[in-house]
C-alpha cells in the first residue's frame, strides 16, 4: 500500500510538472494568459494533495499531529493569501510580488539549517546545504530591499559605497573559503558566517540599484526565488520542488536578459548590482531645467478630434490614478471618430514586467492597439498628438542626449519627435529615477496637470 501511494504521489508530480510548464507557455499572450493561470493553479492544488499524502503516509504513528499541523499551516497560508488577494491594490502588486520572494528566500535557509541538523552529513549533501542557504539569504534580504523601495519606505536611489564592487567580491571569496570550511569540517559556525554574509550581500546588492531600473530587479529576485526553491528540492530530495524552482528560475532568468536588452543594460550588472546609479553631477541637475507650457482638457479634446493618428504611452501614475477606465472609454470614442488610437508601453513601464499590460486588458482595452516599444517607436515621427500618462523616465529624452545621466543609454520611447506632447502629470516632479525630463521644456510639449483620471474624463466629456 505504501508503494501504491508514493507511485501516485510521483504521478502526481509529474502531472503538476506538465500542467507548470503548459501554465507558461499560457502566459506568453494575453488570448491564453487565463487559461495558463487556471493550469498553474490545478498543478499546484495536485502537488500539494501529493506532498500532504507523502507527509502522512512517512507519519503513521503520528498521522493525526502532522494531520492537524498541516491543515494549520494551510488554514493560515488560504486566510492570508486570500486577504492579501482581495485587498491588494494593482499599484501595489510589485511590492507585494517582491516581498513573496522573501519568504522563498526565508524558506531555503530554514530547510537548509534543518536538512544539516536532521540528516546524515555527506559532501553532496552538505554544498547542497551550503549553497541553498546562500541563495535564499541573498535573496531574503534583496527581496526586503526592493519592497522597501518599491513601497516608498526607503529612497529608490542606488546606494553608492566606496569599492562597492570590491566588497561584493570579497563576500564571495569569503562565503567560498566557508563552503569548504563547512564541507570539510562539518560544522555549523561557517554556515552561520556565510549566512550572515549572504544576509549583507543580498541587502547591497538591491540597494545598490537605482529606481529606474527596479522593474528588472523584481525580475532577477523572480529567478533567484526560483533557484532557492530548486536547492530546496535537492536538499528535500523533492523532485517537483526541483523542476518548479528550475522552471521560476530560468524564466525569471530570461526574462531578466530580455528586459536588460530592451533597457541596453549588462545582464552581468543585473547580477552584481552595478547599474542603474548615474553619477553624482547628473543627480545633482534632477531641479526644473527650464519653463513649461500649461494646457486644458478643452484645449487637448479638440486637438485630439482634429488629429489623424494619436499614441498613449502609459506609465506607472496611470496605475496610481486608476485612470484605465476613462482612458479606454477616451480611445474607444476616438475609434469611432474615425481617429487611429494606439498604445506604446515601454518594456519596464510602471515598475513590474507587463504591469501597463494587466491594466489596459483589465479596461478592456483591445489587445491589438497595445503595442510594444519596437513596434511603435518608427511611427512617432508620423504621429500628430501622443498622450503621455504618468509616464517619465520611459519618455525621457535624456536617456538618449545626456551621457551623465543615471538612465543613460537606456531605449526610451521617442515621443518628442511627434507633432505634439500633452503630458498627465500632478506636478513639475521628477520620475522615479530622479532625473529631470528635458521633455517638459520643449516647444511641442504642453504641461496637463491634476490627477490622471479626472483629466482624462474631462477630455471625455468635452468630446
Amino acid at each position: 500500500m505504501r508503494i501504491q501511494m508514493t507511485t501516485l504521489a510521483q504521478v502526481a508530480y509529474l502531472a503538476a510538472a506538465i500542467l507548470f510548464i503548459l501554465s507558461l507557455a499560457g502566459l506568453s499572450k494575453q488570448t491564453t494568459a487565463r487559461r495558463g493561470t487556471v493550469l498553474g493553479m490545478v498543478g499546484m492544488g495536485l502537488a500539494l494533495a501529493a506532498t500532504i499524502v507523502l507527509s502522512l503516509e512517512g507519519s503513521e504513528r503520528n498521522v493525526l499531529v502532522t494531520g492537524l499541523l498541516i491543515a494549520l499551516v494551510l488554514l493560515i497560508g488560504i486566510v492570508v493569501g486570500t486577504w492579501r488577494a482581495r485587498t491588494v491594490e494593482m499599484t501595489q502588486m510589485p511590492e507585494l510580488i517582491a516581498i513573496l520572494h522573501s519568504f522563498v528566500g526565508l524558506a531555503a535557509v530554514l530547510v537548509g539549517y534543518n536538512s544539516f541538523l536532521t540528516e546524515e552529513p555527506d559532501a553532496v549533501h552538505l554544498v547542497e546545504v551550503f549553497l541553498g542557504v546562500f541563495i535564499g539569504a541573498l535573496t531574503f534580504t534583496g527581496s526586503i530591499v526592493a519592497y522597501l523601495k518599491l513601497s516608498a519606505r526607503i529612497p529608490s536611489k542606488a546606494l553608492r559605497l566606496p569599492g562597492k564592487q570590491v566588497l561584493n567580491v570579497a563576500i564571495l571569496v569569503a562565503s567560498v573559503a566557508l563552503g569548504v570550511w563547512f564541507v570539510d569540517g562539518h560544522s555549523i559556525l561557517p554556515l552561520l558566517g556565510m549566512t550572515l554574509l549572504s544576509l549583507a550581500l543580498g541587502w547591497h546588492l538591491v540597494a545598490s540599484i537605482g529606481g529606474g531600473d527596479m522593474p528588472v530587479v523584481v525580475s532577477m529576485l523572480n529567478s533567484y526565488s526560483g533557484w532557492a526553491a530548486a536547492a530546496a528540492g535537492f536538499m528535500l530530495g523533492n523532485d517537483l520542488l526541483i523542476v518548479t524552482g528550475a522552471l521560476v528560475g530560468s524564466s525569471g532568468a530570461i526574462l531578466s536578459y530580455l528586459m536588460c536588452k530592451a533597457m541596453n543594460r549588462s545582464f552581468v550588472s543585473v547580477i552584481l548590482g552595478g547599474f542603474g546609479e548615474g553619477s553624482p553631477a547628473a543627480a545633482a541637475g534632477a531641479g526644473p531645467a527650464g519653463e513649461h507650457r500649461e494646457t486644458t482638457a478643452q484645449d487637448v479634446a479638440a486637438e485630439l478630434l482634429a488629429a489623424r493618428t494619436v499614441v498613449i504611452t502609459p506609465g506607472y501614475g496611470m496605475a496610481v490614478a486608476k485612470a484605465q477606465y476613462p482612458v479606454a472609454e477616451l480611445v474607444a470614442k476616438l475609434r469611432e471618430r474615425g481617429v487611429d488610437v494606439r498604445f506604446g508601453v515601454h518594456p519596464v513601464a510602471g515598475r513590474l514586467p507587463g504591469h501597463m499590460n494587466v491594466l489596459l486588458a483589465e479596461a478592456k482595452v483591445p489587445y491589438d492597439v497595445v503595442l510594444e516599444m519596437d513596434e511603435v517607436n518608427d511611427d512617432l515621427a508620423a504621429t500628430d498628438v501622443v498622450l503621455v500618462i504618468g509616464a517619465n523616465d520611459t519618455v525621457n529624452p535624456a536617456a538618449q542626449d545626456d551621457p551623465t545621466s543615471p538612465i543613460a543609454g537606456m531605449p526610451v520611447l521617442r515621443v518628442w519627435e511627434a507633432g505634439h506632447v500633452v503630458v498627465f502629470k500632478r506636478s513639475m516632479a521628477t520620475g522615479y529615477a530622479g532625473v529631470q525630463n528635458p521633455l517638459f521644456f520643449r516647444d511641442n510639449t504642453s504641461m496637463l496637470f491634476g490627477d490622471a483620471k479626472q483629466r482624462v474624463e474631462d477630455i471625455v466629456r468635452a468630446l
